[in-house]
């Protein structure tokens, strides 16, 4: 029962934190972070455990499915060469440097320990950063490189962080054989994830009830990545693949009165994941400190700080490097790419620099190293303090410094929702035409005075005439051709999936 009442309180607490860190215009995990820390020094806080190895499953799979689902592939081949750049380049800095480091200061440190350190601490959490980014005005390809780099450089990071910690538990490791399985994982799960996207697009067809839907999709996420972890595959790829592919095909067969309630259940557990990754983290602190003497226990936070130091130094000289280095390359006509490329400037790459708040992948992978790993206490201890200063010295200054920076959007998006929301109606209009009833003149005056403001901010709203048959094919025209305008590129994700989330309201109106 007083776990009951604590695990209660805790999801309380978080609400109102979330509560007090929008009302801050700061991100939420910083509070989260925060509160995290204080309750590892609770004296009669809970003692809760979770084997290391459901760590990774239990935090890291649906959140990155969610972070995939809305990945844009047009957007990230626009901006492969940033993301590109930052997912490989700065998490090898970062870890290169972190391990270094790490290993001068604790010279009895294991190399593959201390690279596996640098690969945790790696990977920035774009939640964090997306949502402050998402309330200022920031160009909207500063925000695409940040979200395709927060995607992909979980896999980059923790594909180091497997292998580091392989080599560090391995008795015997030759690398002749390790090479050739570690490149069949990579294929394979590339593979895995297309084929299982596939295969549960064939058998959930029928499952036509929104509790019944959200339980298998969360299953089937789990299982995806245990199966695969379990096959040697990498279970991050083959989530991200598996996601992208589904968000591809399952727009066109999920109906509205199932996607609605999928959206607002998976939104609300990755906010829950969040909560308990902070707060079990956070337990284990307490333990980790009382049973370290006070010479070792400064050393540790002395190694934790500066390995803090080194990830948010090594963040800004690269990006503030490649920039400097693009911008010469350009100017000099050098560099000749298939599409445009906007030259980086300076205040983007401040930016993009500042945005490396750490977060959920950081915690999760600290906590899935095995209980007799070399330095594990350290290591946890490092992780948190490096999740914990990156989101309150970054997420507390982040948006002052883009409101100093006034950088300019040209909102592409909003051109994009209004040439799509236009499409669509012409679609609908067209579904309709030739029907003389009076229920479709009636529709037919509706959608022309939605086409009439459809470049409006303010969406548009279609539930006020009654539920009929003409409605529901009018919405499925229109919903295909946004589905099309989607295909051809000529809207992105973004776009889309407003649009989307209109019709999918006017489609529940349409069905009474």
């Amino acid at each position: 029962m007083l776990a009951f009442e604590w695990i209660i309180g805790l999801l309380l607490g978080a609400v109102l934190l979330s509560a007090l860190a929008r009302r801050l215009n700061v991100p939420y995990p910083t509070f989260l972070a925060l509160g995290g820390m204080a309750l590892a020094f609770v004296p009669s806080g809970p003692h809760w455990m979770l084997e290391p190895d459901l760590a990774l499953a239990l935090f890291v799979a649906p959140v990155l499915l969610d972070a995939a689902f809305d990945t844009s592939l047009r957007d990230l081949r626009n901006n492969w060469l940033p993301v590109s750049t930052l997912v490989l380049v700065a998490v090898g800095l970062t870890t290169g440097s972190v391990a270094v480091l790490v290993h001068w200061l604790l010279p009895d440190m294991p190399w593959a320990a201390a690279v596996a350190l640098g690969a945790i601490v790696a990977p920035p959490d774009a939640a964090a950063a997306t949502a402050i980014l998402r309330q200022v005005n920031l160009p909207y390809r500063l925000l695409k490189i940040l979200e395709g780099e927060s995607l992909l450089n979980d896999a980059s990071a923790l594909l180091i962080y497997r292998v580091a910690v392989g080599v560090a538990t391995a008795l015997h490791l030759k690398w002749s054989e390790f090479v050739p399985s570690l490149s069949l994982a990579l294929v394979g799960s590339l593979l895995a994830g297309y084929l299982c996207a596939r295969l549960w697009t064939l058998l959930t067809q029928r499952i036509t009830e929104a509790p019944s839907a959200i339980i298998v999709q969360f299953a089937s996420t789990f299982t995806i990545w245990i199966v695969a972890e379990h096959l040697g595959l990498s279970g991050i790829l083959t989530i991200v693949v598996y996601a992208i592919t589904l968000a591809r095909t399952a727009p066109a067969q999920i109906p509205a009165r199932l996607r609605v309630p999928t959206y607002a259940v998976w939104e609300t557990v990755v906010f829950v994941l969040n909560v308990l990754a902070f707060v079990l983290i956070g337990l284990q602190l307490r333990p980790i400190w009382e049973r370290l003497d006070d010479p070792v226990r400064w050393k540790y936070c002395l190694v934790a700080a500066a390995v803090l130091g080194v990830v948010i130094l090594t963040r800004i000289v690269w990006v503030m490097s490649y920039g400097a280095v693009l911008r010469l390359v350009i100017a000099r006509h050098l560099l000749h790419p298939e599409r445009p490329m906007t030259a980086p400037t300076v205040k983007g790459g401040i930016v993009v620099s500042w945005c490396g708040m750490r977060g959920i992948v950081t915690l999760a992978a600290a906590f899935a190293l095995p209980e007799n790993f070399p330095y594990r206490d350290l290591m946890l201890l490092t992780a948190f303090t490096v999740v914990l200063g990156s989101l309150v010295i970054q997420g507390l200054t982040l948006r002052p410094l883009i409101t100093a920076l006034r950088l300019k959007d040209e909102d592409p998006v909003r051109s994009e929702v209004a040439r799509g929301r236009a499409v669509g109606y012409r679609a609908a209009l067209n579904a309709i035409d030739g029907d003389p009833s009076e229920e479709a003149e009636l529709l037919r005056l509706e959608y022309r005075a939605l086409l009439s403001r459809a470049g409006d901010d303010g969406g548009v709203s279609s539930g006020e005439l009654p539920a009929d048959p003409l409605r529901r094919r009018a919405i499925r025209a229109a919903r295909q051709s946004i589905l099309d305008l989607r295909q051809s590129e000529e809207i992105g994700d973004d776009a889309f999936h407003q649009l989307e989330e209109e019709l999918d309201w006017a489609e529940l109106s349409a069905r009474g």
